[in-house]
């Protein structure tokens, strides 16, 4: 038995109002909370980035254990920090992983963690003994008052893959699916994506479509067999409109109960936004933690991972008992509590924030006063990127 031991999830300390956006946009706020379904939206300062976030998901997952027995490092991220060197290598390091463990980066926009995991979990099959770390971090970007504003987002999910797991063992028949469209893609010169809003919910759905009638036809599974199904959400109501049309025909006990734990899966997404690999993710803990009370060991959960461009994959997992005892409820409450409501100035002037390289490829700073995360970017210094701890 493989599958997701740990979990835990990170996003800045800063976020902005979608309600009071709206109004300084002159739009009308059910358009974001009811249209499409978000409320808050994680910021990230100039300290935090794709490094940062990832390494702050992970190091509260991590005892002496996982750090001797961790022999595979995967970053999922479509948001990566350098063309070369993979944010995987710097996590090897901030998070004193032992020196023979192999760190890469998959990229394939929002699909890239699911990857990660899929290598994570034939990895352990081979070795039982070792343990793997997957971490989907991105910084969701499309520029202020752009069409996608309100589909920003910045965050990081974490996940230790081993044998035995304490949370969900990852069943071993997928279905998965390639074709090259264009409907998200950002070129290596441009420092947002390209979006055919239209054309990518079509690709979305169709492709769930398309999957869940393969997937059922290799399984001989119905929906029935499912307790819920946890989707990519780029923003809530997304995996919402995938999800209803396979629904028609299902009597109504088993509609409302996907239904149900749709509604809780999408609670973080609605109040930290997009963040890309992480996103299916953030779905996952979002159900288990919310609806704890209803789910039971050997409750099978669905999984939809989409990546523009596109590669999506259906699989499916078994919670195991005990699973509650390894939820960090009360911590994630707590990151989100905690977090400082932006202005639209302070949103404004944090996100157009950026670094300004001298010749030398110096330009370091101080930690931004509003980030209280343990790890934080610092700056370059010889074209070399830099974080701190505290």
């Amino acid at each position: 038995m493989v599958g997701i031991d740990k979990i835990n999830f990170y996003t800045p300390n800063t976020y902005i109002d979608l309600e009071e956006l709206a109004k300084h946009r002159g739009v009308d706020p059910a358009k974001f909370t009811i249209g499409i379904g978000q409320s808050k939206m994680s910021v990230p300062p100039i300290s935090q980035d794709t490094v940062s976030m990832a390494a702050n998901a992970a190091y509260p997952l991590l005892t002496e254990n996982d750090l001797n027995n961790i022999d595979l490092i995967v970053v999922g991220t479509e948001t990566g920090v350098d063309e070369s060197k993979s944010v995987a290598s710097f996590i090897h390091d901030l998070l004193d992983i032992h020196p023979f463990a192999k760190s890469v980066d998959l990229k394939q926009a929002c699909f890239g963690a699911t990857a990660g995991l899929m290598m994570a979990v034939d990895f352990v099959r081979l070795h039982p003994d070792k343990k793997a770390l997957v971490i989907g971090s991105d910084i969701s970007r499309y520029g202020l008052n752009s069409s996608g504003e309100v589909t920003q987002g910045a965050g990081s999910v974490a996940m230790i893959v081993s044998s035995n797991p304490k949370i969900i063992e990852i069943e071993e028949t997928s279905v998965s699916m390639t074709k090259s469209i264009f409907d998200f893609w950002r070129p290596n010169y441009s420092k947002t994506a390209i979006v055919d809003g239209k054309f990518s919910n079509e690709a979305y759905i169709s492709f769930f479509s398309e999957l869940w009638v393969e997937y059922s036809k290799r399984t001989n599974l119905s929906l029935e067999d499912f307790s819920a199904f946890c989707f990519h959400l780029p923003y809530t109501k997304m995996g919402k409109k995938a999800l209803l049309p396979i629904l028609e025909k299902e009597a109504p006990k088993n509609k409302d109960l996907l239904l149900e734990n749709y509604q809780y899966s999408t609670n973080y997404s609605r109040d930290i936004g997009n963040i890309y690999t992480g996103s299916l993710y953030l779905s996952f803990m979002s159900l288990i933690e919310h609806a704890s009370s209803s789910l039971t060991a050997t409750d099978r959960i669905g999984f939809f991972s989409y990546g523009s461009g596109a590669v999506a994959e259906i699989f499916t997992g078994k919670l195991v008992d005990g699973f509650k005892d390894s939820l960090l409820s009360a911590e994630h409450e707590k990151l989100l509590t905690n977090r400082i409501d932006l202005s639209i100035e302070d949103y404004t002037t944090m996100f157009t924030k950026e670094l300004s390289i001298d010749s030398d490829g110096n330009h370091l700073f101080n930690q931004d006063k509003t980030d209280n995360s343990i790890f934080f970017f610092k700056g370059t210094e010889n074209h070399q990127r830099l974080y701190g701890k505290n």
